[in-house]
């Protein structure tokens, strides 16, 4: 079981964080290496994001942290790592 499957992110209740983003890449994602192993700068393809997966954690991220992805932050780059993710993810929670 995984964090994410026991608290309710919505509304930022747990603050927009790395830890909250690695959880939910945990469970979304389906990563071939348990998140835990990987820095925040670790190449997230390379650790088995596959592209349905990027979209099922896209929708995810949008459903928890009551966000829209535009169509300019949906690149591979977007999705590389838990830092670029993390700040484009602070970056549309900002403009909002």
């Amino acid at each position: 079981m995984y964090l994410a499957d026991t608290i309710e992110f919505k509304g930022n209740s747990l603050g927009m964080d790395s830890d909250a983003l690695r959880e939910l890449i945990a469970v979304h994602g389906k990563l071939l290496v348990d998140i835990a192993e990987l820095d925040d700068n670790s190449n997230l393809f390379e650790a088995g994001l596959t592209s349905l997966n990027t979209v099922n954690l896209m929708l995810a991220i949008e459903d928890q942290y009551d966000i829209v992805f535009t169509d300019e932050s949906l690149t591979r780059d977007t999705f590389s790592s838990v830092n670029a993710l993390l700040g484009v993810v602070r970056g549309l929670r900002d403009a909002a």
